[in-house]
């Protein structure tokens, strides 16, 4: 989804409504703004919380199951590729949960356009499902809490009144630029680290 003000426009005159589908095209840009929003009274910030988290934690167990339940269909086997894991070193894999489950949660949900294809993967190993709903539970916290956080006090930086942020809304979209840039260059960074640890794991 283009980062630009038609985003915000939907957001503003559908709220909740566009919200929830909004979320699973592009999560943090939408929790960022969302959580701007909140700032000046078109959200509350405890109930985008609770979206966030149990969206983002329902969906793991979406793609848990998947990996779980369905490790011969030609879709699991293509988020294999997604992450080069091949059936030859699934064991190896199932390691690197079992010795650093936080770290490999962390490290492969930040990572930009993988996050789906891991959480497959922790399926298919077997990953102790409490174990898994509690990294993953930690993780949506700081990731999507984070973000809600940042968008929430950037946009009371501007002021509680929409006139202001109209006046100056090409600063306000390119602070949100600033801030989803960081957050995507970061992801694709940790995306490089999760590839790395995975290919040396299969070694």
């Amino acid at each position: 989804m283009p980062l630009d003000s038609h985003t915000a426009q939907l957001i503003l005159e559908y709220r909740y409504w566009i919200l929830v589908p909004l979320t699973f095209l592009e999560g943090p840009i939408v929790a960022f703004i969302a959580g701007t929003l909140a700032s000046v009274g078109y959200f509350d910030i405890w109930i985008l919380a609770a979206l966030f988290f149990v969206r983002d934690v329902g969906l793991d167990l979406v793609y848990y199951a998947i990996g779980h339940y369905g490790q011969q269909t030609r879709f699991v086997q293509k988020m294999l590729k997604k992450i080069r894991v091949t059936p030859e070193h699934l064991e190896d894999v199932r390691r690197l949960w079992e010795h650093h489950p936080g770290k490999t949660m962390f490290i492969g949900k930040i990572s930009y356009g993988i996050a789906s294809a891991f959480i497959v993967v922790a399926g298919m190993v077997g990953m102790p499902l409490k174990k898994f709903v509690g990294w993953g539970s930690l993780v949506a916290i700081v990731q999507y809490g984070g973000l809600l956080f940042v968008g929430y006090f950037f946009g009371a930086a501007f002021g509680s009144h929409i006139e202001v942020w109209l006046n100056n809304i090409e600063y306000v979209l390119l602070a949100v630029a600033v801030v989803v840039g960081g957050y995507y260059f970061f992801s694709y960074y940790m995306r490089g680290k999760f590839l790395k640890a995975d290919e040396e794991a299969s070694k």
